[in-house]
């Protein structure tokens, strides 16, 4: 069983994203290890690139400033590493865009993915029709590349996807961009139950989710709660962010198991 099979034993899980090399590359492995210890059960582990076309302006601005401090493929899987050296037992996937991935080589990528212990792919701007290089490459890993599914998507292309998917189904709850929002999507357990008409994968929902009690809703209807906006955005304006975000991942750990 994976660590990802293994993390969905207790549902709902909560699911913090950072990035690496936000605000430094030290401090963002210190964040990331604290989330992953007090509370995340699965972390989507940012990796940045200059045009992050499904990003909104907080998570924009993370990974901007993670690129100018010289944040690469390679030095944030070496990171990941590194958490893995300090006990870090969770799951850690990556969330990252192609055009890096393909410059870094793609086999040379799930190679030291493999290495590195990653968990997995979360790759926003790859569909399935594109993503025959990718699939070959990753064949054997048994690294599972996560699907995105939208309210937006036509019930048979979602049948497609779901019909495919690995690990979990990453349900994106609005049209749009990441960022928090005031009030969650309209008909979203409906959108899940629509998904769910179509795999038995674990359907967790993503885009939009800013607080304790929006992630205790989400959790009382999907089997995953991904929270990355107001993750950034809280850790970013504390004079301590690895005091945040233990307090962070304490508090949305309570609200999304206590549905």
């Amino acid at each position: 069983m994976s660590r990802i099979d293994d993390a969905f034993k207790h549902k709902p899980i909560f699911m913090p994203y950072f990035p690496l090399g936000y605000p430094d590359l030290g401090t963002s492995i210190n964040v990331i290890e604290a989330l992953a210890k007090n509370g995340a059960d699965l972390i989507e582990v940012g990796l940045s690139f200059s045009d992050p076309l499904a990003d909104g302006p907080v998570i924009q601005r993370a990974t901007q400033i993670a690129l100018e401090k010289g944040v690469t493929v390679k030095r944030s899987l070496k990171a990941i590493a590194e958490l893995r050296s300090r006990g870090v037992d969770i799951p850690l996937v990556v969330m990252g865009y192609y055009n890096p991935l393909l410059a870094y080589g793609l086999e040379k990528l799930v190679e030291d993915a493999l290495s590195a212990d990653v968990d997995g792919f979360i790759i926003p701007d790859l569909p399935p029709e594109e993503d025959d290089e990718f699939v070959s490459a990753n064949d054997g890993s048994h690294l599972p590349l996560i699907r995105m599914l939208a309210p937006t998507t036509p019930t048979a292309r979602m049948e497609l996807v779901a019909r495919e998917a690995q690990g979990f189904i990453y349900l994106v709850s609005v049209t749009g961009v990441t960022g928090a929002r005031q009030s969650l999507a309209s008909g979203l357990a409906e959108l899940i139950m629509r998904v769910r008409e179509h795999t038995s994968m674990p359907v967790c929902v993503g885009f939009g989710i800013g607080t304790p009690e929006q992630a205790k809703a989400v959790g009382a209807v999907a089997d995953g709660v991904i929270v990355g906006s107001a993750c950034v955005r809280s850790i970013s304006e504390s004079k301590h962010p690895v005091e945040a975000a233990r307090e962070l991942a304490n508090s949305f750990r309570v609200a999304v198991r206590n549905h």
